[in-house]
């Protein structure tokens, strides 16, 4: 799963420092090698130079001293981290530590660089394993101390080991603790809050796969109705034909459907009149499109397993031809289908051979709930810890999100709401329309949202909104297309009926 760039999570805001912590004594950067930490061996320690950039590309980073290290706390573990630390000044005084995507398998430098030019003290890890490929779990083929160390273990060890040597290289403790990831990354930020609540004193979870067995599994039922006959599959011409139509139902003159929760999609509307065309759908394929919206259930009782997929996004560029369909109906191309395989194949079923198009959502999805859910997933309603350290949470997710549904997102905010009653002092969630997964689509995409937790967590500005941004051809290097509000949930931005709707000022939130 894709990760969120630090551009599209940071914006461009001038971050300041709180009261500074007490002093002790420095270590020079080569020196870090010398640090002793249980069970943690600094296998490198160097001065990287400034870099200066032009101010359209990735912001310019001062000189940093890289800290690479490996912790073990099992005999079976091999967690890879690394610790960027800004020299003399340029440190804001904050520790930031960066998610991952997937299954991992990397330390996600090129999020922590530009996170090092905002003047953070910057950690990653690569959950304990290395592969380059992000749907990949080989590595936990009989390996459970390595599913632990993927599941939660490596974040611990990570925030422990870099906290040690961000106090050793500056010789104080960081003012402020943030945490920031997207997709894996959002569930690993869900994680730290539900199981490590003192660890951070801001954590801000984008499109989070924090319902991990549920999520895969919708993964598999998504495969099952797309060959449940020869006639099933949904080719990407035809999905462009159906996103068309939802914006015709739902939409504006932007292409976006601004509240999801609204729009009733009637799929009849483009039903073949003759034979199968790539403009309309066949009754096979309405009844697959009709499942995936609908959402994976358990058979025998109707239980609902997993929220379905929201319209909006069916056609685009990283849409649901990359996530769910896959480009033909032999193809093994859709990620989804990869990480749900990977998962049952690897990790439940111990059988490289596993098709998950025969996973039975009713006995198997139990069996692998009991086993797995409270390694991999963070999904727990209990955020009281977290809020009695003083932590805030900002949760947000793109409404046209192919990988994972935000109906799930909405979901799990209720069920944190049933559980601690109202949380918008500590823990608010914000729906992004036209969003794909973690960025791009037709809506606006890039989300100030680490500001916002700053803001919050150091100032008690509590975010009625996030602003959302929209650059030509979704790329931040070239111009702002436009601008929207993304409003608290469940309030929705509203057009005041006058100004430019490209705007942020043009729109205000309402009661959804």
């Amino acid at each position: 799963m894709k990760m969120l760039t630090w551009a599209a999570a940071a914006g461009a805001a001038v971050l300041l420092g709180a009261a500074a912590a007490p002093a002790m004594a420095k270590t020079s950067c080569e020196d870090l090698t010398s640090l002793k930490l249980a069970h943690v061996t600094i296998t490198d320690a160097k001065e990287v130079p400034a870099q200066l950039m032009p101010a359209s590309m990735s912001p310019a980073h001062p000189a940093y001293c890289k800290v690479m290290g490996t912790a073990k706390p099992t005999a079976d573990s091999d967690i890879r981290f690394a610790v960027l630390l800004p020299e003399g000044d340029a440190w804001n005084g904050r520790y930031l530590q960066v998610g991952n995507g997937g299954f991992a398998g990397s330390i996600p430098v090129a999020l922590m660089v530009p996170a090092v030019g905002q003047g953070y003290v910057v950690a990653g890890t690569d959950d304990g394993h290395q592969s380059t490929i992000g749907t990949d779990a080989s590595w936990a083929l009989n390996h459970p101390e390595k599913q632990i160390d993927f599941g939660y273990r490596a974040l611990k060890e990570t925030t422990d080991a870099a906290k040690a040597i961000l106090a050793a290289y500056e010789g104080k403790t960081a003012r402020y603790s943030y945490f920031q990831g997207c997709s894996d990354g959002g569930r690993e930020a869900l994680m730290e809050a539900q199981r490590y609540p003192n660890d951070f004193n801001g954590i801000v979870a984008g499109d989070p796969a924090n319902h991990w067995t549920h999520l895969l599994t919708m993964a598999a039922w998504s495969v099952q109705a797309l060959s449940a006959t020869p006639d099933s599959f949904v080719p990407p011409a035809t999905l462009k034909a159906v996103q068309a139509e939802a914006i015709r139902q739902c939409g504006d003159e932007t292409g976006v459907i601004e509240n999801p929760l609204a729009c009733h999609l009637d799929l009849v509307a483009i039903r073949c009149k003759g034979a199968a065309a790539a403009d309309c759908l066949t009754d096979a394929q309405i009844t697959a499109m009709r499942k995936i919206y609908g959402g994976a259930r358990n058979p025998r009782t109707g239980e609902l397993i997993m929220s379905g997929y929201s319209p909006g996004g069916e056609g685009e560029r990283g849409g649901w031809s990359t996530w769910i369909t896959g480009p033909s109906a032999d193809s093994d191309a859709a990620l989804s289908k990869g990480f749900g395989s990977n998962f049952f194949r690897y990790i439940v079923f111990s059988d490289p051979t596993y098709d998950i198009r025969k996973l039975n959502f009713d006995s198997d999805v139990a069996m692998t709930d009991a086993k797995y859910a409270k390694i991999f997933g963070s999904y727990d309603p209990d955020l009281a810890a977290f809020r009695k350290h003083g932590g805030k949470l900002i949760q947000y997710h793109g409404w046209a999100d192919p990988a994972i549904p935000p109906l799930d997102s909405i979901a799990y905010y209720k069920l944190v709401q049933h559980r601690m009653g109202p949380t918008p002092k500590f823990y608010r969630l914000f729906l992004a329309p036209g969003m794909l997964h973690c960025g791009g689509g037709p809506g606006p995409n890039v989300i100030a949202a680490q500001p916002a937790i700053v803001d919050w967590v150091e100032h008690g500005k509590a975010p009625a909104l996030l602003v959302a941004t929209k650059y030509e051809g979704n790329n931040p290097a070239k111009p702002v297309e436009r601008q929207r509000p993304l409003c608290a949930f469940p309030a929705i931005a509203k057009w005041d009926g006058k100004g430019d709707k490209a705007k942020l000022e043009s729109f205000k939130c309402v009661k959804g």
